[in-house]
């Protein structure tokens, strides 16, 4: 047994022996261990109202307003063409304030290019009423082209998103798809309209008073502005105004189906038939074309309707002359051509019901679910 060191004291132990063990001395109490965490004896905790430490917590994340990366879908879900306003930031006062904006713009811009036509002898009077004159239909379709691009102005001012979505569900005009369905549109609603000219030259109720005067400057102008007329047209009333009223309806099918009553009814009242029959005619075609948009998700195939429709008339108007009533110019027309024309029409949407059926469209937007919190994937325990 080794001896302990000089200066050690008698109840120390050599090294590698076990540790002390404290005693107390007479009449004390054994010291109480410290519980975990605490400062150590003797403190009694904080006085009465004074700070005390609380278990930590994360502070808040800062309020910072996060947007989508560039090229986002605007839509958390797939939408039909005439949903396709109701995206994220979707509110009912936007089309409020897209029609506002699109009546006052388009009507101030439709006056203007309408007095310039007067100041400059293109067009004889304000009425514009004879539409086989060349100036008269140049005024006439510049006054309606007009309305593409304040489209395009209310989609951008008030809702913030593409002027595309005006388009088509792709958020663009779907160019690969308009020589088809010209192809079905003369097939079948040209076939009609030369059929009913036909009928009513036969009849005696149409006259043929040969080439109308100036007819060449006539062809020019509906070759190079009646599409684009019809395309206006059809973005005004088939889309952006079919667009602000099926929005405002949750259900998509009964937003398409007021959508398309209500804008006909308008489309007909803005073409000012002179009688009831004429009226119904122009009814029947607007909803020709809204069955047209909700079949294909876009405009494409209402503008071709609408395009082959004012160009074939304008062109037997401007061979054949004025005298020869058609769909567009009816006045004076029977019953019987009308519903040859009507039969072209309905022929039209059958053969755009079936090339959908084979051809199967895009008729609902691209979208991503952005309404709920990003969590990385989860990981298995090795």
């Amino acid at each position: 047994m080794s001896l302990p060191g000089p200066g050690a004291r008698p109840d120390e132990q050599p090294y590698g022996g076990p540790p002390p063990t404290l005693r107390p001395g007479p009449g004390q109490l054994p010291p109480a261990p410290w519980p975990p965490g605490s400062p150590g004896p003797g403190w009694a905790g904080p006085p009465p109202g004074a700070w005390a430490p609380q278990p930590w917590s994360p502070a808040p994340p800062p309020q910072v307003t996060w947007a989508p990366p560039p090229g986002t879908p605007p839509h958390d879900e797939p939408k039909p063409f005439l949903h396709a306003m109701r995206a994220r930031d979707w509110a009912w006062w936007r089309p409020v304030v897209g029609l506002l904006l699109l009546a006052v713009v388009f009507l101030v811009a439709g006056a203007v290019l309408a007095v310039v036509g007067i100041v400059t002898g293109i067009s004889p009077d304000l009425t514009m009423g004879d539409l086989t004159d060349p100036g008269v239909l140049l005024v006439t379709n510049a006054t309606l082209v007009v309305g593409i691009p304040v489209v395009w102005l209310a989609w951008a001012v008030a809702h913030g998103m593409s002027p595309g979505w005006s388009s088509s569900v792709l958020a663009r005009l779907r160019w690969r798809l308009l020589p088809r369905f010209t192809l079905l549109a003369f097939l079948s609603l040209g076939v009609g309209i030369g059929l009913a000219v036909l009928l009513d030259v036969a009849t005696g109720e149409g006259e043929l008073e040969g080439p109308a005067p100036g007819w060449g400057w006539l062809l020019a102008v509906v070759l190079l502005t009646t599409p684009l007329q019809s395309a206006a047209e059809e973005y005004l009333f088939r889309g952006y105004l079919s667009q602000a009223i099926a929005g405002w309806v949750r259900s998509p099918s009964i937003g398409a189906v007021l959508a398309a009553l209500i804008t006909g009814a308008l489309f007909s009242l803005a073409h000012l038939p002179p009688d009831l029959i004429t009226f119904l005619d122009r009814f029947a075609f607007a909803l020709a074309a809204s069955a047209v948009v909700w079949l294909t998700g876009g405009l494409e195939a209402a503008i071709v309707l609408h395009a082959v429709n004012n160009v074939v008339v304008f062109l037997l108007a401007a061979l054949l002359g004025g005298g020869v009533a058609t769909e567009s110019l009816p006045e004076g027309a029977s019953v019987l051509p009308l519903l040859i024309g009507l039969a072209g029409t309905l022929a039209y949407v059958a053969l755009v019901a079936r090339w959908r059926r084979r051809a199967q469209p895009e008729t609902r937007t691209a979208a991503q679910d952005l309404r709920q919190p990003f969590l990385p994937a989860p990981v298995p325990a090795a």
